[in-house]
């Protein structure tokens, strides 16, 4: 959908989310960057570490990785072979375009409704991280994200039939 076809609301809340998305993304990789570093300068220094560095450098790769997913997604620009675009005409690759971008979909709903239950598992064998934390509150960007994901290929997918992309 074009942005002027939408509602100022829909316009606003999507500026709001890819600031919160860009601004998650900078504070994770700052973060990550100054404590690995951090950690680094530390052991080989003065051979002395933070013992919660670990645990919360392994966290914030996680996060990052699936916060930069949800961003990549916002504009299409995740990893893909576009053999269809390149190979087909354009009146058949906009079709297979339309289809991939339901299939990306449909496997990001998959992984959200798995990852789902991992979180729920974890919450019921009350596993800990970092010390006493329980693991879902980390684990919980994991469906989320996918979710995310799912909504915005989903979104994409409408759009391409609203424009008679068939």
């Amino acid at each position: 959908m074009e942005p002027a076809s939408r509602h100022p609301w829909l316009v606003r809340a999507e500026k709001l989310g890819r600031g919160l998305e860009n601004a998650l993304l900078i504070v994770l990789f700052g973060g990550l960057s100054t404590l690995a570093f951090a950690q680094i300068v530390l052991r080989n220094v003065f051979s002395i570490g933070l013992p919660w560095a670990d645990g919360i450098i392994r966290l914030a790769v996680l996060w990052l990785a699936v916060i930069a997913a949800i961003a990549a997604s916002r504009d299409g620009k995740h990893i893909a072979i576009n053999l269809a675009e390149r190979l087909l005409p354009d009146r058949l690759a906009r079709p297979v375009e339309a289809l991939v971008d339901l299939f990306t979909a449909a496997v990001a709903a998959l992984l959200a409704w798995y990852s789902w239950s991992f979180v729920r598992d974890s919450r019921a064998f009350e596993d800990v991280l970092l010390g006493t934390w329980p693991a879902w509150i980390f684990q919980s960007i994991l469906p989320i994200g996918f979710a995310l994901v799912c909504y915005r290929y989903a979104l994409r997918f409408v759009a391409q039939l609203r424009a008679g992309r068939w």
